[in-house]
């Protein structure tokens, strides 16, 4: 968990310090005041490109011209930052214990999983959502995934740019991409597949949070390598890799019901996602002995007074939960909690 954490110049936030709790942290206040921005934050604290999926440039406060800096101390201890810099507005830094480390090495610190008003719309819109929430499930099992993945999409835009940009391009070079390719797309694909597997059916199975049924749709992880070579005039006229675990999506069904979520009213979506999140909360400390950071942003505001309640009581003693909202009141059946009151990028702790 996180027993410490500093924002410098990160959005609306000059100078803050948080020393949350190890079980509920509520955070309140209107609406612009830099409730999400300290999600923002400590989603910053793992692989990706955070919550808002957000550049870089665009989270220093005002002009950013100074860049900004997120300072974490762990439960074990351990300090960890991600920041940038003047000179390198688009470039994340990462500090582990004080040296240089990769974003990669993050996840196996901590695991993070988060939930935005954003991804309501998760089982109507593209597969590119679908297939970052399966990702970032996968990660806090599997710390390894985002290295793979970062394999995975450099060398295929390496890959994309020779077919795009050379009239002959290197058939070495592009053999030795591929391979690289299939090697991590294997890889990937493999660690969704797992991820998939522990989550299929499980969950809640009551009506406040049904469980799911999950299957991996678009790509059948065969021969890539393969594919990718037979591949090459396609792939240089479209402009694009059409083939490989980049194409890949997660598809969910309502269990009890049988029915494609996307198709489900906007209540039982919510549900359908709360229930993912409590469950894979679940797997994590089987699997990995710790509980993943949850972030979730004005979920209450989503939910019925009753529905509300069962959130609470199933969320308490799963480890530490950051929550936002415009309203004390909507927390009230929380119990205890580490209480937050924020207004203009300035954070008070409630007595």
């Amino acid at each position: 968990m996180i027993t410490r954490l500093s924002l410098t110049d990160f959005r609306n936030h000059a100078d803050t310090l948080l020393e949350p709790g190890a079980g509920f942290n509520v955070l309140t206040g209107p609406n612009g005041a830099g409730k999400t921005n300290v999600l923002e934050a400590i989603s910053l604290l793992s692989p990706g490109r955070g919550l808002r999926r957000a550049a870089l440039r665009t989270m220093a406060r005002g002009d950013g011209d100074l860049g900004f800096a997120i300072a974490a101390r762990l439960g074990d201890g351990a300090d960890v930052g991600v920041g940038t810099q003047a000179n390198a507005p688009d470039r994340r830094v990462v500090r582990i214990n004080g040296a240089a480390g990769a974003a990669s090495a993050l996840a196996e610190r901590i695991a993070i999983l988060w939930l935005t008003p954003a991804m309501d719309r998760l089982f109507l819109e593209g597969a590119a959502g679908r297939r970052a929430f399966l990702d970032r499930l996968t990660l806090a099992l599997e710390p390894d995934h985002a290295r793979n993945a970062s394999i995975y999409e450099q060398a295929m835009r390496e890959r994309n740019r020779l077919l795009s940009e050379e009239e002959r391009p290197d058939a070495a070079w592009l053999d030795g991409l591929e391979l690289k390719m299939a090697e991590a797309g294997h890889a990937l694909h493999d660690a969704r597949a797992r991820t998939v597997a522990v989550l299929d059916g499980a969950g809640g199975g009551d009506d406040d949070f049904p469980a799911a049924r999950l299957s991996l749709e678009g790509y059948d992880g065969g021969d890539l390598a393969r594919s990718l070579a037979e591949g090459r005039r396609r792939d240089a006229a479209a402009g694009r890799t059409l083939s490989g675990p980049h194409r890949s999506d997660l598809a969910v069904t309502y269990g009890a019901k049988g029915q494609a979520a996307a198709d489900c009213s906007t209540g039982e979506q919510k549900a359908l996602l709360l229930g993912l999140v409590l469950a894979h909360a679940d797997k994590v400390r089987a699997q990995r002995g710790l509980d993943p950071v949850l972030l979730l942003d004005e979920v209450a505001a989503h939910l019925d007074p009753d529905r509300r309640a069962a959130l609470y009581d199933r969320l308490a003693g799963r480890g530490q939960v950051f929550m936002t909202g415009t309203e004390p009141a909507l927390f009230d059946a929380v119990g205890e909690a580490t209480r937050f009151s924020v207004r203009g990028g300035a954070l008070v702790r409630d007595r």
